[in-house]
């Protein structure tokens, strides 16, 4: 995120006193990314955000991998990963290599009891159903379907559902989600060929300062492990904050598709990049208008990524038999295309009102035994005629 935000109160010049109404000083606080010389925010807390009263034992959440070597083109069946209460408890990992995770959840419940911090990678959540709020240390974000939330690594949250009907689609980045670098300027501003702009973005619009002393309990997570952290004060105790750093939401409906005379490769889906992967939105759209195009895609052999699509809404023109909630996977090396019929059924049609999300990974995808457990077995013989 490039963007200057600030929210609430601060003081006006870094690193000097700010005193409460009592006369005490506002604890600052600096959140930087690459030690010191990437985005960073400074926060002001109301009371020293350092002050651990207790360390529970660390447990963990490791994916268990049950194919560490994949070279079939895979469906998983999204909608059959079961609700959970508790929202952690319900986050599936399905999909991992040394760079993400992808998940699945269908939490019941709000984070109650407890808030969360990964420590340890970006988090882009896709709500797919469901809507409520963002709770973190730098504000209130409503989220609504068709939001990704992106929450950067280091912040401290609860999600908040209005119903037990929840659906969200996960990955966790362990280098840096950003915007791709061919749509922003040399300053960090969107350009006018990128499919959104600043104007889609939605930053944290309610800072609730909770000057309040306790037992709170912070669940970290890194390295696939979960460390309950007990603190003796509120950790949504800022009075101020302001930087680069934060979590915001940009909406899959505030995607303006780009279009052309002929078919367009997905890099013109894209939302969002690491060295190690890029995110694309599938959204409706006209047709190719050259009097012989061809809308369907072509026949595609991924030779240095794995490709992954989250299949949200709507018909998806190149495949069949796709319900909302299906994931696929085609791996590197193996050839994948329309499926039959797709091609001729795309002929003279005018336009789409598909929804998908794309994680393309530049490193081999593992398979967890969660993702055996929704797998359509029959998939890779999909495409015979």
């Amino acid at each position: 995120m490039s963007h200057y935000y600030t929210l609430g109160q601060i003081p006006r010049k870094r690193h000097v006193v700010f005193r409460k109404p009592d006369g005490g000083l506002y604890a600052e606080q600096l959140v930087s990314t690459e030690g010191f010389s990437d985005a960073y925010s400074l926060v002001y807390h109301c009371h020293p955000p350092t002050m651990v009263t207790c360390i529970e034992p660390s447990y963990s959440v490791a994916p268990l991998i049950a194919d560490a070597k994949n070279m079939q083109n895979r469906l998983f069946r999204g909608f059959d990963i079961l609700p959970a209460g508790d929202y952690l408890e319900s986050r599936i990992p399905v999909l991992v290599n040394n760079d993400c995770t992808i998940s699945l959840a269908a939490p019941q419940q709000s984070t109650t009891g407890y808030f969360f911090k990964n420590s340890g990678a970006d988090e882009m959540i896709f709500i797919h159903r469901g809507e409520g709020m963002l709770k973190t240390i730098y504000g209130n974000l409503p989220f609504t379907c068709g939001d990704h939330l992106v929450i950067p690594r280091g912040t401290v949250y609860q999600m908040v559902f209005d119903t037990p009907d929840n659906r969200l689609f996960i990955v966790e980045t362990f280098a840096p989600l950003r915007f791709p670098k061919r749509y922003v300027n040399k300053h960090g501003q969107l350009l006018e060929h990128a499919p959104f702009c600043e104007r889609d973005i939605r930053k944290p619009s309610i800072l609730e300062t909770h000057d309040e002393r306790g037992d709170f309990l912070i669940k970290i997570k890194r390295d696939d492990q979960i460390w309950p952290y007990h603190y003796a004060t509120h950790p949504f105790d800022l009075i101020g904050w302001d930087g680069f750093h934060y979590p915001y939401a940009f909406s899959i409906h505030d995607f303006e598709p780009i279009t052309g005379r002929l078919h367009q490769p997905p890099p013109v889906h894209q939302t969002f990049e690491t060295p190690a992967l890029v995110i694309c939105a599938f959204v409706p759209r006209l047709y190719d208008y050259h009097p012989g195009s061809i809308p369907a895609p072509y026949n595609h052999s991924n030779v240095d990524s794995d490709e992954v699509l989250y299949y949200v809404d709507g018909d998806f023109m190149s495949r069949n038999n796709i319900k909302q909630g299906n994931i696929t996977l085609h791996p590197t090396g193996i050839v994948h295309g329309p499926h039959p019929g797709a091609v001729e059924r795309s002929i003279g049609a005018r336009e789409t009102k598909e929804l998908a999300l794309m994680v393309d990974t530049f490193r081999p995808l593992k398979l967890t035994r969660n993702a055996f457990e929704i797998e359509d077995q029959e998939y890779y013989l999909s495409w015979r005629q």
